[in-house]
């Protein structure tokens, strides 16, 4: 078959499930008489009429010879007009050329993203088409509406030749020789690169859409400013150059080339390589679009999640977040972890229904409002009745499930609210997991519903995992089932560290190894915390009343302190900015204020009073007593904050630890 009527793998596959469609099927066979003075067509290149009855040309069939007097015989298909054969040979060409035209467009339009399109047009085109074919696209590529600024770039972003195969005396046929070379005439490889010049000979080929032979003389002029001025073509319609125009704009060339030993292009042709320029060019602008989306989808689901988890102190945090699908990346589940005062933190899990960009829009303003009430040291049911009232207001069909718990270090205890989430799973020291007895609650969103709050141990060593329903429920499983495999799987990993726990981030790695190939219909977002605390030797705690000596008094006591814990070394350091800071406490405050010390990797120092305005740093003038302050406590301290409490505030700094001190 010659080029004309092009065979392949998918052309072949399309004749198989569609059968000949050849263009003259259903209409009479036309008989000399009925087409006076009407030429025969010339036959497909490569499509030899043969003569004969196996050819079915014009003709006598060969005759049968017996005995003698037997008489000839007759053919069983008696001769027809070469005019007919070859209008036959015409139609079978045309119908190939369908054929091969729905195949390819088929083979480009499975290509999902932009590799994939380009890869299906070279491998349709070639070598059923063309024997090579370079593929040149923008750079960048414009997306959607957007107006590219700068001048017009191509370039090569594939290049694609018949392979070479060996002749019957082991050598090598003359065949295209690697890329980037596309044929034994070229001189030199296609540049990678094209600039667009305006009003030059390739802006008019790109301009005017229409494929064109090589041959042409508005082609001649633009091959050489597309592929390189060194750059030699095969003589005769042995090339093709298609501009690739998408929805909006030109966005590319595609150039097919044929070898000297094959036969040239036809006419129609032009129509095929237009087909394929229009549907790879249609594909292309898809894949952008989706890729665009796809990048919005990432970047937005990065800026809902935490970019990284804080380091509280007493606590050991890991997490994981895993999308429904490629194709859906974006969804309504979030984690959090807000350091909260007195050493405290809260654990926040949630998931809003559906996994599409409303869901991931909804979550974030979820995820923000509750940062704002942690930031209020709020009680975990009232945090979750706020987020009620904060979902109704964005929509009557905004629903989510959230979990809200908060970590004490230094009492070891855990209070848990629950809104229609999935229970927390605690794996303690010892290898043993239970699912904590957490009041259900109803989902955020409902409205018109009360939460409850529970406090459970949380003892040093224990682990507990947060995490949302896409890990424990799918359609072959309800989450119950899900639970209890969850409980099992952690139970099983714990075994094999034995006394000790096993570490965070392989934990987080088993328990998401569980899900089965095909077991992941919704996104899922996965908490889980060390629970370390801080012990009771290294907590000093004391009330003082808000009077003149009492800034005297805080100063013993962190000495005495100090010294209990071997750190002299920050004795001045420590009784300068608690001198400081109580004294601020003082002058406003008029119950008693709270001194706490607490020694972990850094030693940190809290004071509490019931004044709820946050201290402001300020540049003192030379004439102001006071108001250098916090001005010492910035420049002093290693960190320091203030964070306002619904009883007041806690104004804290950190000093690092010397050499040899922690504890």
């Amino acid at each position: 078959m010659s080029a004309a009527a092009p065979r392949g793998d998918d052309s072949s596959a399309c004749a198989a499930d569609g059968g000949r469609a050849d263009a003259g099927a259903g209409r009479p066979r036309p008989r000399p008489e009925e087409t006076p003075g009407v030429p025969p067509p010339a036959a497909p290149h490569g499509v030899p009429v043969e003569t004969g009855a196996r050819g079915g040309a014009a003709g006598r069939a060969p005759e049968q010879t017996g005995g003698p007097g037997t008489p000839p015989a007759r053919s069983a298909h008696p001769a027809q007009p070469a005019e007919s054969v070859e209008l036959l040979a015409a139609r079978q060409a045309g119908g190939d050329r369908l054929r091969f035209i729905g195949a390819a467009t088929r083979r480009i339009a499975r290509g999902i993203d932009l590799d994939e399109i380009v890869l299906g047009l070279c491998r349709a085109t070639v070598p059923t088409f063309a024997d090579a074919i370079l593929v040149y696209l923008r750079d960048p590529l414009p997306v959607g509406d957007e107006r590219p600024t700068g001048p017009v770039v191509l370039r090569l972003r594939r290049t694609d030749r018949i392979p070479e195969e060996p002749d019957t005396n082991g050598g090598r046929l003359p065949m295209l020789p690697a890329q980037p070379d596309l044929s034994p005439a070229m001189g030199g490889s296609a540049a990678e690169l094209s600039e667009v010049l305006p009003g030059g000979p390739l802006a008019e080929v790109l301009r005017g859409v229409r494929p064109l032979f090589g041959e042409v003389q508005a082609a001649r002029a633009a091959l050489p400013e597309l592929l390189g001025p060194l750059t030699h073509l095969p003589a005769g319609h042995r090339v093709i150059l298609a501009p690739l125009r998408g929805r909006r704009r030109v966005i590319g060339a595609a150039v097919f080339l044929r070898r000297p030993d094959r036969p040239a292009f036809e006419a129609d042709d032009l129509l095929v390589a237009a087909q394929l320029a229009t549907h790879t060019a249609l594909g292309v602008d898809k894949a952008v679009l989706y890729g665009r989306e796809a990048y919005i989808a990432d970047a937005l689901q990065r800026t809902m999640l935490p970019d990284s988890l804080p380091q509280p102190t007493g606590v050991r945090l890991a997490s994981r977040y895993l999308p429904a699908a490629e194709t859906a990346r974006v969804g309504g589940d979030w984690y959090d972890a807000i350091p909260l005062p007195g050493s405290r933190v809260a654990l926040v899990v949630g998931d809003v229904m559906g996994h599409s960009m409303t869901s991931a829009a909804i979550m974030g303003q979820l995820r923000t409002t509750a940062q704002t009430l942690a930031g209020l040291d709020l009680p975990p049911q009232e945090v979750l009745h706020h987020l009620d009232e904060q979902a109704q207001r964005l929509g009557s069909d905004r629903m989510a499930t959230c979990l809200y718990a908060v970590y004490d270090p230094v009492a070891h205890r855990i209070m848990v609210a629950n809104a229609g989430h999935p229970p927390p799973v605690m794996l303690h020291r010892g290898g043993r997991a239970e699912v904590l007895r957490v009041p259900p609650g109803a989902p955020i969103g409902v409205g018109g519903v009360d939460f409850e709050a529970v406090e459970l141990d949380a003892p040093a060593g224990a682990t507990l995992v947060l995490y949302t329903d896409g890990l424990v429920e799918s359609r072959i499983r309800d989450v119950w089932t899900g639970i209890e495999q969850l409980r099992e799987r952690l139970t099983e990993t714990a075994r094999l560290t034995g006394p000790n726990p096993p570490p965070l981030e392989p934990l987080c790695d088993e328990v998401l190894d569980m899900l089965g190939p095909g077991d992941r219909d919704d996104d899922i977002a996965l908490l889980a915390a060390r629970f370390d605390g801080i012990a009771p030797s290294d907590v000093a705690y004391w009330y003082l009343d808000p009077k003149a000596q009492t800034a005297g008094q805080a100063r013993r006591l962190a000495r005495r302190a100090l010294s209990r814990w071997g750190l002299e070394e920050l004795t001045d350091q420590l009784e300068l900015l608690v001198s400081e800071v109580v004294t601020n406490a003082v002058r406003y405050a008029e119950r008693p204020i709270t001194l706490r010390l607490l020694r972990t990797d850094v030693l940190r120092c809290e004071v509490g009073d019931d004044v709820p305005q946050l201290p402001r740093l300020r540049q003192a003038r030379p004439s102001d007593e006071g108001g250098r302050g916090l001005y010492l406590v910035n420049r002093m301290a290693r960190r320091w904050g203030a964070t306002r409490l619904s009883t007041g505030k806690v104004v804290w700094f950190e000093l690092s630890m010397p050499f040899g001190g922690t504890p």
